[in-house]
C-alpha cells in the first residue's frame, strides 16, 4: 500500500499564494502519474493537475496560468504552486498517485482563500 500526506494548507487572501506538498511512503513512487484533486463539501471531487513520470502536465482550465504542478523523485515529493489564489479555489485538497489512473489517496489539506 501506499501512503500519501498532503501539507501546507491554510488561510490566505485573495491574490495570495500557497504551495502544497504531497509526500508518498513508496519506493516506487518515479513509476506513478500523480494528481492534486480538490472538493468543496457536497459538491463531486474536481480534478485538478496532473503529471506523468517523464514530467508532462496537464490542468483544468479553471487553473491555467495560476498553479503549477511539479515532482522530486529523490524526495517522493509532488506540489502544487498555487498563485494568483480566488475564493473559488477554496477546498480540501487532495493528492493522488496510479501507474494509469488514481489508486491512491491523501488524507487532503484545506485551502481557503477569503478576506
Amino acid at each position: 500500500q501506499v501512503q500519501l500526506v498532503e501539507s501546507g494548507g491554510g488561510l490566505v487572501q485573495p491574490g495570495g499564494s500557497l504551495r502544497l506538498s504531497c509526500a508518498a511512503s513508496t519506493s516506487r513512487f518515479g513509476q506513478y502519474s500523480m494528481r492534486w484533486h480538490r472538493q468543496t463539501p457536497g459538491k463531486q471531487r474536481e480534478w485538478v493537475a496532473f503529471i506523468s513520470t517523464d514530467d508532462r502536465t496537464d490542468y483544468t482550465d479553471s487553473v491555467k496560468g495560476r498553479f503549477t504542478i511539479s515532482r522530486d523523485n529523490a524526495e517522493n515529493t509532488v506540489y502544487l504552486q498555487m498563485n494568483s489564489l480566488k475564493p473559488e479555489d477554496t477546498a480540501v485538497y487532495y493528492c493522488s498517485a496510479g501507474y494509469l489512473a488514481p489508486r491512491y489517496w491523501g488524507q487532503g489539506t484545506q485551502v481557503t482563500v477569503s478576506s
